[in-house]
């Protein structure tokens, strides 16, 4: 019999017992969706961290003055430190802005920016007679500013004198005019802002506005969400009465070309072997988020796998149900059998076309499966509020994961129908 012909009478057997048929494929259906379903929400969000990390800089270094380990050592007094000890940071443990442009003299075609921020408060609130708009006060060095390049639609941003003389200017976004000033931009520019933080005042005057843009792991949409309010690193660090001669954490953004992980290596020795060979409790480290990134991949990667393999249990049984369905269809067949080896068909063919039908119950399960899982893995990172991410990869293993398991489940019941003998086969009652 030809490969066509059994795949039809397979189709045919289908389609005479159609409930039975569909009862047979419900655990290739569960566990096909289950995986796709998995594989779908996984892809998505593995795309969406990628795309958040390479936003934030998927290519800079995140450098910063941290603790020495001093497991099981004593300082020179006889004092046992311990891992817990820390000794508290004084200003010659800090990195100071010689050391930063000596540091820039020293790699000048790695470094394109070196970005400070300084947070003044995260819950401040701008009010206006009964408009109100949530803000984070936040300062920017110049490096900072330039790289995130926010999209400024009216005024100015910040001069060399604002950054210098610690001005008390500020950049808001779009919705704070929205909500304080109705929109308008020109009445806005100028104007003297207070922002309330825990009962504490802060006031800037509006130098520009700029095109607020939502943070892409934001959930749902806010009529008042919380926007930054940018003023100078200076201005940022007076605020906080922040009267150290250094800072103790910066993010590096590399050139195009720079290897990272080399360039973390050589930045950490550069500090540590320059700077900080003889402090007592500090030392220089360096982290690149291109490592980081990668580490994220690596354990979303992981659970997803985990979560595909336990919905993948359902595919043995789903295998199982097939197996046994096809048994016993071989019993209620077996005078068909009988006949068709009588008229000469060989043990081959016999196997061949239960082997076929087992394949084509679940191929079609596979398919209902993918269907399902495709829609049920979309409907669900909708929910979540970002785009849905199609592994076409994980479509094709599922197809051919099922027809291996057609196969498998199906050879017993095939070889058992193949190698029935045709006389008692035909006086089968």
């Amino acid at each position: 019999m030809l490969f066509t012909e059994n795949v039809l009478v397979a189709l045919a057997g289908l389609k005479a017992n159609i409930m039975r048929s569909l009862l047979t494929m419900l655990g290739i259906i569960i566990g096909i969706a289950s995986v796709i379903a998995i594989m779908t929400v996984g892809n998505s969000i593995t795309s969406i961290v990628n795309s958040t990390m390479q936003d934030l800089g998927a290519n800079n270094l995140e450098m910063g003055v941290m603790q020495k380990s001093r497991d099981n050592k004593a300082s020179d007094s006889g004092e046992n430190y311990g891992s817990g000890y820390v000794r508290e940071m004084t200003d010659n443990d800090l990195i100071t802005e010689d050391m930063l442009e000596a540091f820039k003299a020293e790699f000048p075609d790695d470094i394109k920016y070196i970005l400070k921020f300084e947070n003044v408060g995260d819950k401040g609130k701008v009010t206006e007679g009964s408009k109100s708009a949530n803000v984070q006060i936040i300062g920017y060095n110049k490096d900072n500013f330039e790289f995130k390049d926010k999209k400024i639609l009216a005024g100015r941003g910040f001069l060399n004198r604002d950054y210098e003389q610690a001005k008390k200017v500020c950049i808001v976004t779009d919705k704070l005019v929205e909500r304080i000033y109705d929109g308008d931009v020109n009445k806005a520019l100028g104007q003297e802002i207070e922002v309330n933080v825990g009962g504490i005042y802060y006031s800037y005057y509006i130098v520009g506005v700029y095109e607020y843009v939502q943070e892409q792991f934001s959930f749902g949409v806010s009529d008042n969400p919380t926007t930054e309010l940018i003023i100078p690193y200076e201005t940022a660090r007076i605020a906080n009465h922040n009267q150290n001669k250094g800072d103790y954490y910066f993010t590096l953004v590399t050139s195009v070309n720079t290897n990272n992980d080399e360039f973390a290596t050589k930045v950490r020795d550069y500090f540590n072997i320059n700077y900080y060979s003889r402090n007592d409790a500090y030392e220089v480290m360096v982290v690149s988020m291109t490592s980081m990134m990668n580490q994220m991949n690596t354990m979303i990667g992981a659970i997803q796998l985990a979560l595909s393999v336990i919905a993948g249990i359902s595919l043995v049984v789903g295998g199982i149900g097939v197996m046994n369905i096809m048994l016993v269809s071989i019993t209620e067949r077996t005078k068909e059998i009988g006949t068709r080896k009588a008229l000469g068909a060989t043990n081959g063919s016999i196997r061949l076309q239960f082997i076929t039908e087992s394949v084509v119950i679940c191929l079609i399960g596979g398919i209902i499966g993918i269907v399902l899982g495709v829609v049920l893995g979309t409907v669900a990172v909708k929910l979540m509020g970002y785009e849905a991410a199609v592994s076409i990869q994980s479509i094709i293993i599922a197809v051919g994961f099922s027809m291996a398991i057609g196969i498998f489940f199906g050879y017993y019941p095939a070889n058992k129908a193949a190698k029935l003998n045709p006389i008692d086969a035909l006086r089968y009652e």
